[in-house]
């Protein structure tokens, strides 16, 4: 007999309570040491070029800032588990591959409007495209983790 978690008749016993997803099993450990290093990576750039020379390139500088925040969040939802952290995460990867579809196409159209780089420049090309490639592991890591918790 299962124990309820309180001692209110009607409340859910601890039996029924759904585990969380782990998000972070085999290849899902990769991905948040990738995140983990690109957390630090754009928030370490982003931070010196924000304070040092925020008036030479703003929007390049404030990118890298935002692109930091995204991968932060991401890292976290992964670590987190759960349905709706992956559901989050899952979001926030897509956003993030937009943001670098969109801000690499624009440096390599218009290359006046950032003097200076972002992370997500050229797509990703100054840390070997890893901005660009990272979205999309996650994003079918993501979805196949969903299709296991599924099956389960």
């Amino acid at each position: 007999m299962a124990a309820t978690t309180s001692g209110k008749a009607g409340t859910a016993t601890a039996e029924e309570k759904p585990a969380k997803a782990r998000l972070i099993s085999g290849p899902g450990m990769l991905l948040v040491w990738l995140y983990g290093v690109m957390v630090v990576g754009a928030v370490s750039r982003s931070a010196v070029q924000i304070s040092a020379h925020f008036d030479k390139a703003p929007l390049a500088y404030s990118l890298s800032a935002v692109a930091g925040l995204v991968y932060g969040f991401i890292t976290y939802s992964l670590v987190r588990g759960g349905e709706t952290a992956r559901r989050a995460a899952l979001v926030c990867c897509a956003a993030e591959l937009a943001g670098v579809l969109v801000v690499g196409t624009w440096t390599l159209v218009e290359p006046s409007a950032f003097p200076d780089a972002t992370v997500w420049s050229d797509f990703g090309m100054g840390y070997l495209f890893i901005p660009v490639l990272l979205p999309l592991s996650a994003m079918y890591w993501l979805r196949k983790a969903h299709t296991r918790h599924q099956a389960a």
